[in-house]
């Protein structure tokens, strides 16, 4: 699986931006996808996972209630939804696959075999 991360930018402070992450093969949608992001001088931390049905996902606290994560298994998609953003959301975004599994979705960086290359999100003040 190959995976190319879109839709990052800069924005205020209560913004709001949506990223996608495109995948190639045909067996997209047997897998578990993740949003991953890294500040400069932090560890890569969990955002969200989504079930590879789609019917199970799973947040960090800090973004709960803010971001929403959805998939479009027609069009090998995933998308974060991101709303009132906030500065400490600055980071480089990373999507990520795993599986097939019939496990839990994950938030271990750890159990993902697959990264896109990122995109920079950066919320003003």
């Amino acid at each position: 699986v190959q995976l190319q991360a879109s839709g990052g930018g800069l924005v205020q402070a209560g913004g709001s931006l949506r990223l996608s992450c495109a995948a190639s093969g045909r067996t997209f949608s047997t897998y578990d996808m993740g949003w991953f992001r890294q500040a400069p001088g932090k560890e890569r931390e969990f955002v969200a996972a989504i079930k590879w049905t789609g019917f199970s996902t799973a947040y960090a606290a800090s973004v709960k209630g803010r971001f929403t994560i959805s998939r479009d298994n027609a069009k090998n998609t995933v998308y974060l939804q991101m709303n009132s953003l906030k500065p400490e959301d600055t980071a480089v975004y990373y999507c990520a696959a795993t599986g097939p599994s019939n496990t839990p979705v994950s938030s271990d960086v750890s159990r993902y075999e697959y990264w896109g290359q990122g995109t920079q999100v950066t919320v003003s003040s």
